[in-house]
């Protein structure tokens, strides 16, 4: 070995032995964390499914309210006694600051009540097996007007006896399981009754599809007050015989032969009210003191009575008994 090898260093490579660790236990810390924030999340949607439109109002409320005003109080951030910054480049300044907040009309908030009861109405049907197997000819809309609800004829199950306005059982068991959330509702309702095209062996003189529809209109009307909706919520109960005809079917299909009950909504009841109105005769004007043929008081009329009924009558009476000469007075 020569001199220069001699004198070069001697690195030795020591491998460390790398201890085998068994499987860590992490995951099912992390997987004990997940299955109780899915716990947590079923917990709260099992409480929310169960409170009222209010108690959910109110909750909206409060998850709406500003952080800083919710831990430390007030109505506003700025009128908050905390030092937390909000509202404001100064949180005690309080001139000046408006809460904004939406506040629906009176359409926005009668439409959303309508849709409640539409997912109310389509709910209760769809749990209750027995409403449920006739949901083929129950039909739940929004229309102009309001909430529209049709229960249709069906070939195999009529709602009705043929010609006749004697009401199916089971007609009668849905009436009476939608009359109460109907009655929850403070608008009013007009119920119709729809028959098909076929005319009677007796003509349009005797009984037909008028006095039928009507009547079939009224014991739907009967149905829904033995089932405990109030009678002064129903504003029209109508016959409208086979007049409303659906597109796209023949004139004798059994879907035109069905009752309508239609939720109105505040724009509408007013609309009909008002038509009902304008068709009253206008109050007789009421007759002045009776006069003799020379224009002063009758007999037995007082001035101060001519003048009283002169002025109710909304006419202005000037007579001769004036306070000064060329003035008028009333007494």
């Amino acid at each position: 070995m020569s001199g220069a090898e001699s004198r070069r260093p001697i690195i030795v490579k020591r491998k460390r032995p790398v201890a085998k660790h068994g499987a860590h236990g992490t995951w099912k810390i992390a997987y004990a964390d997940f299955m109780t924030a899915m716990m947590a999340f079923f917990l709260v949607m099992w409480l929310l499914g169960g409170l009222s439109d209010t108690e959910m109002e109110q909750v909206g409320d409060y998850f709406r309210t500003p952080l800083s005003v919710a831990i430390a109080g007030g109505d506003r951030s700025s009128a908050s006694d905390s030092v937390i910054p909000g509202g404001g480049a100064d949180p005690t300044r309080t001139d000046g600051m408006t809460r904004m907040r939406f506040t629906p009309d009176a359409t926005t908030v009668d439409r959303q009540r309508l849709d409640r009861l539409k997912r109310r109405l389509e709910s209760l049907i769809h749990q209750d097996p027995a409403l449920n197997a006739m949901s083929s000819q129950i039909k739940i809309d929004i229309v102009q007007d309001g909430l529209r609800i049709q229960i249709f004829d069906d070939r195999n199950r009529p709602m009705f006896e043929l010609g006749s306005a004697h009401i199916q059982p089971y007609i009668r068991d849905l009436l009476a399981a939608i009359a109460p959330r109907l009655d929850t509702m403070p608008n009013r309702i007009i119920l119709t009754g729809h028959t098909d095209d076929l005319r009677y062996a007796g003509g349009a003189a005797s009984y037909g599809n008028w006095e039928l529809s009507s009547d079939r209109a009224n014991a739907a009307r009967r149905a829904l007050v033995a089932a405990g909706y109030s009678p002064d919520k129903l504003l029209r109960v109508i016959g409208a015989a086979a007049t409303q005809r659906l597109p796209g079917d023949g004139p004798s299909a059994a879907v035109n032969r069905r009752i309508s009950i239609l939720v109105l909504n505040a724009a509408a009841e007013q609309r009909i009210q008002s038509e009902g109105q304008a068709l009253m005769p206008p109050p007789a004007p009421r007759r002045p003191a009776a006069q003799s043929a020379d224009g002063r008081p009758g007999p037995g009329t007082t001035p101060a009575a001519q003048a009283l009924s002169l002025i109710d009558g909304d006419e202005l009476f000037v007579g001769p008994w004036a306070s000064a000469p060329g003035t008028a007075s009333l007494f």
